[in-house]
């Protein structure tokens, strides 16, 4: 099929395909509760001949504070959606077999049910139930996760005889993570063969190793493939303990052989992430994503095949200047799909795979879309394109068809169609700056309902956290523009320096510069939005988490009477006591250049250390803090707070004991809604 290319070097031409969406006439601006009342869409898995679209819609019930997941299916050319499961809890599919059955997981068992109708059927009955599940090709094997006992880190595991006792002992760190206390429990997977649900003695294939598969604190089924012919298994692990384990990022991918219970690394020698290992239809070359360098957790993602006839290994996007979210082959085999940050957006390409590998040439790479949206997953391809989901700043996520003619994107889900067309709309614009080294700073700027450019709105800088996560065309149910703009403010959200989708060279700059050329990116870009005479220069605020809260922390110390107020939600304030109590030290070895007892770190820990000019804070500050965060802990949220009280400035501190580095909870969300605007109204009218 012939391909459109687009040019991914030419950084500021913004080419678009039309998106066919209902535009909205609604004049009800989007508030907190609606925002969480819209359908959450993820897209399951397409039939066997392409025609039907398995998808789920995630509902929020405010009364119980918690979500009912549904799953339904739709023609993948449009049409009627009709709803697949009903039954209370959530459902989420396996796989699709050709005859139409669909294996889908409920309650931690396996279920059955056909897309032209009928009961469904429980298959499995596993008294703890199922997690992470993938069957076979032949489907005689089924392979699983579940926690193993490695380590009696906590007191009644070591001491039988102290069963209401609750005391954790460690001698080594990765004590904790994420917003979990490190119990001595370690995900493993499982095999075990498979006969229509019933399960024979399932085998530890990393029987007594204190190592996790899938990967904490978020790895899942994409962490193991089964080859082709059922044989072997491909697991992602990172076989580290302890310290080596809390400074490196060295993950591998395993191949064990189910005949004769062997393992062996086959990404050995290769230092950073290994992850997502797939096989093409064709079964004999596997492909995976890889980083290069150990401890740096936002390096470049590559596309890595290896073809087992020929024993060669490639690169097949080390010549493009991007990085790579996700992928998925071809069914022809030829090609491979992607979806990667560019411009301010995240879009679809495909990487052509040599037909001979040992011919050496660079593969070709073409950009497949462009556009003011986000491509955020593939789904599958038909024979007359690809599916796809997708959302911008306004939309929340629903399903598309990328036809390979015409490729025109058409929306299949319509799940929030109603919802928005009562809902008046924000607009979105594109703005590019000046900064202060001369280079172009690209940002996103989001308008409230009805602007109207003789009036004088206040205005919010968006400070995205990462620190090396792209601001695209995404869809949040808490940092969402549209809600932010919805309530009368402007907001203007740069991609600084330290984003992909600018280039590798632009993306790395912020490591050991957090303090640095970023800050001076965001100031370059609320100056020259502030100079908009519909701009009110008296009402400027500066907000976000993460390193977007370290960044507010930062501001506050240097922004020399430009903003009003400030809201850092979960933010690095004290980089000395957060490099004592964080967890993943890969992360901060890399990015701030090591320990604060370094003395080539010296910058790190005074000059871009938030807490060193907090003598010049003197505007207001919400603070927001999550109670099980771990990546940053509460320590950083209580010392800015009570720098800023001890100071006499007016702040406030939000604390969420049962959050951690996000806010998952419902009722705890509108809770955060509802003060975070009420700063704002406090503090910009």
């Amino acid at each position: 099929m012939a391909q459109r290319t687009i040019d991914v070097n030419d950084k500021l031409e913004r080419p678009k395909l039309a998106v066919k969406t209902m535009k909205s006439t609604g004049s009800e601006a989007l508030s907190p509760k609606k925002l969480w009342e819209l359908g959450r869409v993820a897209a399951e898995g397409i039939s066997a001949d392409g025609s039907q679209l398995i998808y789920s819609v995630s509902n929020y019930q405010f009364e119980e504070n918690k979500s009912e997941k549904n799953l339904f299916v739709i023609p993948t050319k449009g049409g009627e959606a009709k709803q697949f499961t009903n039954e209370a809890g959530g459902e989420s599919v396996i796989q699709v077999e050709p005859n139409g059955d669909v294996l889908y997981m409920f309650k931690g068992q396996i279920w059955r049910k056909n897309l032209r109708g009928g009961d469904a059927v429980q298959l499995s009955h596993v008294e703890e139930g199922l997690e992470n599940v993938k069957l076979s090709p032949d489907g005689k094997h089924i392979l699983f996760s579940k926690s193993v006992l490695i380590k009696p880190y906590h007191s009644v595991d070591k001491y039988k005889d102290l069963p209401k006792s609750d005391v954790y002992i460690y001698d080594n760190l990765d004590y904790r993570h994420w917003d979990t206390w490190m119990d001595g429990r370690f995900n493993h997977p499982f095999v075990a063969t498979y006969d229509n649900g019933k399960l024979g003695e399932a085998k530890d294939i990393m029987e007594g190793e204190s190592f996790y598969s899938p990967q904490m604190p978020f790895g899942g089924a994409e962490d193991f493939s089964w080859s082709p012919d059922g044989q072997s298994i491909y697991y992602v692990s990172k076989k580290k303990f302890g310290k080596e384990y809390a400074v490196s990022t060295n993950a591998d991918i395993y191949r064990y052989d189910l005949a004769s219970g062997k393992t062996s690394n086959v990404t050995e020698g290769m230092q950073g992430y290994d992850t997502n290992p797939q096989f093409n239809k064709q079964g004999n070359v596997l492909s995976w994503l890889s980083m290069k360098t150990d401890g740096y957790e936002a390096d470049k993602n590559d596309i890595y095949v290896f073809e087992s006839k020929s024993n060669i290994k490639l690169n097949l996007t080390g010549h493009w200047d991007g990085t790579v979210n996700s992928y998925t082959w071809s069914k022809d085999n030829k090609r491979i799909y992607f979806v990667a940050p560019v411009q301010g957006t995240v879009q679809l390409f495909e990487v052509l795979v040599p037909v001979n590998f040992r011919v050496k040439s660079l593969p070709q790479i073409n950009q497949l879309t462009a556009g003011d949206f986000d491509i955020t997953g593939i789904v599958g391809e038909t024979k007359d394109g690809l599916v796809v989901t997708s959302t911008r700043m306004t939309r929340a996520t629903e399903v598309f068809f990328f036809p390979f003619k015409g490729k025109e994107l058409s929306q299949i889900t319509k799940v929030n169609d109603a919802a928005y067309s009562q809902i008046a709309d924000t607009k979105v614009e594109s703005r590019v700056t000046k900064a202060s080294d001369g280079m172009d700073l690209f940002s996103w700027v989001i308008y409230p309902p009805n602007f109207d450019p003789a009036k004088k709105y206040p205005t919010l800088l968006f400070c995205q956290g990462g620190p090396q996560s792209a601001t695209t065309q995404s869809y949040s149910f808490r940092w969402n523009f549209q809600l932010m703009a919805s309530q009368g403010y402007i907001v203007i959200a740069p991609n600084r320096r330290g984003m992909p989708g600018w280039g590798v060279e632009w993306n790395e700059e912020i490591s050991k510069d957090w303090g640095g050329q970023a800050i001076r990116d965001y100031l370059s870009a609320i100056d020259d939005l502030a100079k908009e005479s519909y701009v009110d220069k008296s009402r400027l605020g500066a907000v976000d988490a993460s390193y977007g809260g370290y960044s507010v922390f930062q501001l506050a110390g240097v922004h020399e009477g430009r903003f009003k107020t400030f809201i850092s939600h979960c933010g690095l304030f004290n980089m000395e006591s957060w490099y004592g109590t964080t967890e993943e030290l890969f992360f901060a070895n890399h990015d701030l250049g090591g320990p604060y007892w370094d003395a080539a770190n010296k910058k790190t820990y005074t000059e871009f250390n938030p807490m060193r000019h907090v003598d010049k804070w003197d505007t207001p500050i919400l603070i927001i803090q999550g109670g099980k965060d771990y990546r940053v802990p509460i320590g950083q949220g209580q010392e800015a707070f009570q720098a800023a009280q001890l100071r006499g400035i007016k702040s406030r501190f939000m604390y969420l004991p049962d959050e951690n580095h996000w806010v998952l909870s419902g009722q705890n969300a509108q809770v955060w809604q509802r003060e975070f605007f009420g700063w704002l109204g406090e503090t910009l009218e």
